[in-house]
């Protein structure tokens, strides 16, 4: 096998991987990602005891044990472009030998829990509530880029959103991919609002928000809002999932997403203090994971 280029897998001078800084030995199994990088702090002051704190630009790594169990919290920043670098890094740290630059034969498989915010799509869902994502959807056309011989991608679903949505052809083409059926069902609650969550390549027009500048199609929340797919409807707005659910899928890793609704963009209602909320969801997830074997 020939060794990976120097531009291919970057390392920095002490042999950790390039953004992240981190080396094979600095991350546990269950990856708590948060966008956030003051959250990674909100995620470890539940840890009874933090091994290793790391930090490069938006990428802030703690990890330590909860009850027992060695997690790493990881913030990600905002976007998929940098779930693209998280993931291919994370991704590289466990399942390739560094100093060789070969892919090791035996494949460790991580469990990757994105803890976020986001804006609920449907009346019903108050500020505060917590949203779990079965399947995650993506404008941002991340997915696209990486070859694909499994065709994770449910092209039915993406059809038919694109058929009810009137979808611009010169925009990006959205694609679906299912989370972690093992991680959606430990992770599941009674409390908890499953469906489709939809990433966003922005904040602002890509969610249909206007200051100055206008959205392209001003009726896309309401179209979202009565699009149903085999009994799902599309809960969310958020920016990460879609390419976390791509890229885990891919590089055959388990994930799901776990968001509180901050702001409901039908009734236009937001919660204004949202730190109590994400942390109840902070403690409800590590209280499983530390159950999970």
């Amino acid at each position: 096998m020939n060794p990976i280029s120097h531009t291919d897998l970057i390392l920095n001078p002490d042999g950790s991987i390039y953004h992240l800084h981190l080396l094979p030995g600095d991350i546990a199994d269950h990856v708590i990602l948060v966008g956030d990088p003051g959250r990674v702090k909100q995620v470890s002051s539940h840890f009874d005891h933090i091994e290793l704190e790391k930090s490069n630009r938006e990428f802030v790594t703690h990890t330590g044990s909860y009850k027992g169990k060695r997690i790493t919290a990881l913030s990600t920043g905002i976007g998929t472009d940098n779930i693209d670098i998280v993931l291919n890094e994370l991704d590289a740290l466990v399942n390739v030998n560094l100093e060789q630059r070969t892919i090791k034969s035996e494949h460790r498989s991580l469990k990757l829990i994105r803890i976020g915010t986001s804006g609920a799509l449907h009346a019903d869902i108050a500020p505060g509530e917590q949203i779990i994502a079965r399947i995650a959807g993506g404008f941002d056309g991340l997915y696209h880029f990486y070859k694909d011989p499994d065709r994770f991608n449910m092209e039915a679903l993406a059809k038919s959103f694109m058929d009810h949505s009137g979808w611009e052809k010169s925009l990006a083409e959205p694609y679906f991919i299912k989370g972690s059926e093992y991680l959606h069902t430990l992770l599941s609650g009674p409390d908890l609002i499953a469906g489709i969550t939809l990433s966003t390549p922005g904040f602002y027009a890509p969610q249909q928000r206007s200051i100055r500048l206008k959205p392209f199609d001003p009726e896309l929340i309401s179209k979202i809002g009565t699009f149903r797919f085999e009994g799902m409807r599309i809960n969310n707005f958020e920016m990460e999932s879609s390419a976390l659910y791509a890229l885990s899928a891919l590089l055959n890793h388990q994930a799901i997403t776990i968001c509180v609704a901050i702001a409901n963009r039908i009734s236009l209602e937001f919660l204004e203090s949202y730190h109590g909320a994400v942390d109840e969801l902070i403690t409800m997830v590590l209280d499983k994971l530390a159950q999970d074997d």
